[in-house]
């Protein structure tokens, strides 16, 4: 975080309000009782998986499959002309996060991004935005920034079963409502035309890893925590080591541990993220690594949905196979805490909008 902006609290424990004209106080750290907040290189490996690695493959009959898995297919949909085609035109998208482990799931978005791919630049722009954040827009109520996917959902849900829909397709059509509407709001609130949504499962990161094999990795500190609540059990020892995808998700998440001792620090996480995105990447450009293709999107498939068509989806792929992560750009929004929100800095917030809208304009 940069200087001037308050660490969040804990997500347990009850909170004080704090009159908006009051400065925030730096407040002691405390364990996380229920989940760890950074989960957002789920949603980057996730995507270059797709990116990079499913067009390899996608012609095969089991990425076929993980595409239907993926995709929407609406056989009464007007066909997206060429020129509108996602390997022509700029596209942005919502990328959101959702825990459903148990114990520990929940509706609510731990991630959320708005990113903008460019096919002629083979580029993108991704804004991640804080959980807690107050996304200010007229029409909107006020709520935590990751409390608003849950809200579409539950309106659209109740909208469908009291018109007397069953319980499965009412689940189906508040889905693919609460997708539309998340997209609208986020575009709005950056300025530019947000088409689509993917939701993300946090077990896709196991997943994914583990299909390649692991990775390999070196853990920058030794690292111990538990929690009954989520059965979390992080024990990794400082050192250059090989890790399978519980492991390098423990890796990524690890904040703190109960002694106080190896403490873990906003930008040690943000550098183990992109350490672990690095090799993903690295190993699935490598020869063994694309032996294991068939499974990496298997993997994809069964945790990515989004409500972009099967065939813009192949599209997609095509357009952006090769790109490399020097040519995204990764920009976290930070603000200032005050009891309930995350205030977003204005100028980096203007800054984040102006990229967006750039890379949207290429």
């Amino acid at each position: 975080m940069s200087q001037g902006s308050t660490q969040l609290p804990p997500r347990g424990g009850a909170r004080k309000p704090v009159p908006s004209n009051t400065p925030a106080k730096a407040s002691k750290r405390k364990p996380k009782k229920k989940r760890f907040a950074t989960k957002t290189v789920l949603l980057v490996i996730l995507v270059i998986v797709v990116l990079i690695g499913g067009f390899l493959v996608y012609l095969g009959i089991r990425a076929d499959q993980a595409i239907k898995q993926i995709g929407t297919d609406d056989p009464d949909a007007t066909p997206i002309p060429v020129s509108e085609s996602v390997k022509n035109k700029s596209v942005s998208m919502a990328l959101l996060g959702i825990d459903t482990r148990a114990n520990a799931g929940g509706m609510n978005t731990d991630v959320m991004m708005v990113a903008a791919f460019n096919p002629s630049t083979k580029s993108a722009v991704v804004v991640s935005i804080p959980r807690d954040s107050l996304l200010k827009l007229d029409g909107y109520a006020d709520r935590k920034a990751n409390g608003h996917y849950n809200a579409f959902y539950r309106q659209a849900l109740d909208k469908e079963t009291k018109s007397g829909k069953k319980t499965k397709d009412a689940k189906v059509l508040a889905e693919a409502d609460a997708k539309r509407a998340i997209s609208e709001m986020l575009g709005k609130f950056f300025g530019i035309e947000t088409k689509y949504t993917a939701i993300i499962n946090f077990k896709g990161f196991t997943d994914v890893v583990d299909a390649l094999g692991g990775i390999d990795v070196d853990v920058d500190m030794d690292m111990k925590w538990s929690d009954s609540h989520d059965g979390t059990n992080i024990n990794l020892k400082k050192g250059f080591q090989h890790l399978n995808g519980g492991q390098a998700l423990d890796f990524v998440r690890y904040r703190q541990s109960k002694d106080g001792k190896n403490m873990s620090s906003d930008f040690d996480r943000n550098k183990r993220e992109s350490q672990v995105v690095a090799k993903v990447v690295d190993k699935m450009k490598s020869l063994d690594g694309l032996t294991k293709l068939g499974s990496v999107i298997d993997a994809v498939g069964d945790n990515l949905k989004i409500n972009m068509p099967q065939s813009e989806i192949k599209n997609m792929m095509g357009a952006y196979f090769g790109i490399s992560s020097e040519n995204v750009q990764f920009i976290a929004l930070e603000g200032n805490w005050r009891s309930p929100y995350v205030y977003l800095d204005q100028a980096k917030l203007e800054a984040a909008r102006s990229a967006l809208q750039a890379k949207m304009a290429e």
